[in-house]
């Protein structure tokens, strides 16, 4: 099956692209397209890929859906289009940000700019029906995404994750927690931040810190 996707993950994956589930879920995805709403826009659904490519790979975020809202999604975790208001989790985001660091919360809440500097921003479902959310999980885009994270998890070194809430922190089983660094705390959500566990965590920090002990450039956050 030819899936356009940056070469350097094509590559990699190429065995998933070739498995019944991933045939079956293309057809799932393509009859959802055609018939309704659905997000990111098509063109979009690899744009984590596209953006950050496996070379290129230092950070992983791991989010569950695409925002299910007109002009949210643009194929990124937590991320959103210029010009659309930020989503509670993607500003008490910023506000760790800018208590960990300092940085003041900016105007716009798409974050390409992290996927271009090595930050794979990986949904765990990377479609979803216009309003409803977690329409398309169960389909197939979770064994896939698990595929992605044992790839990175197994051919690279160093990377870090970033686990917020308990569904990011089961996706990252299959992590060998002893060859990278591996973040977990509280999910940004409101209900979950307003528990503790979210606010303090200074995962950005940490993370900056591991990248310049390697030798690698930091994010700019």
């Amino acid at each position: 099956m030819d899936v356009k996707i940056d070469p350097s993950w094509k590559n990699r994956l190429h065995d998933e692209f070739t498995k019944p589930y991933f045939e079956h879920l293309i057809g799932f995805v393509k009859k959802e397209y055609s018939e309704g709403r659905v997000y990111p826009p098509g063109k979009q659904i690899f744009n984590a890929f596209d953006r950050c490519t496996f070379e290129n790979c230092k950070v992983v975020i791991i989010g569950q859906d695409p925002y299910h809202g007109p002009g949210q999604a643009n194929g990124l975790c937590f991320s959103v289009n210029d010009g659309i208001p930020k989503p509670p989790s993607l500003l008490n985001i910023f506000k760790e940000i800018q208590d960990d660091l300092g940085k003041p919360i900016p105007v716009s809440g798409n974050l390409e700019r992290w996927a271009d500097q090595g930050v794979l921003l990986l949904n765990a479902t990377l479609t979803v029906r216009a309003g409803q959310a977690g329409s398309h999980q169960g389909k197939g885009w979770e064994t896939f995404t698990d595929a992605v994270i044992e790839k990175i998890s197994d051919e690279k070194k160093g990377v870090v994750f970033m686990l917020w809430g308990r569904y990011a922190q089961e996706k990252g089983r299959v992590i060998h927690a002893e060859n990278h660094l591996v973040l977990t705390s509280k999910h940004p959500s409101p209900m979950a931040a307003a528990s503790g566990g979210w606010f303090g965590n200074k995962h950005f920090s940490k993370t900056n810190d591991y990248l310049i002990k390697r030798g690698l450039t930091p994010i700019e956050w």
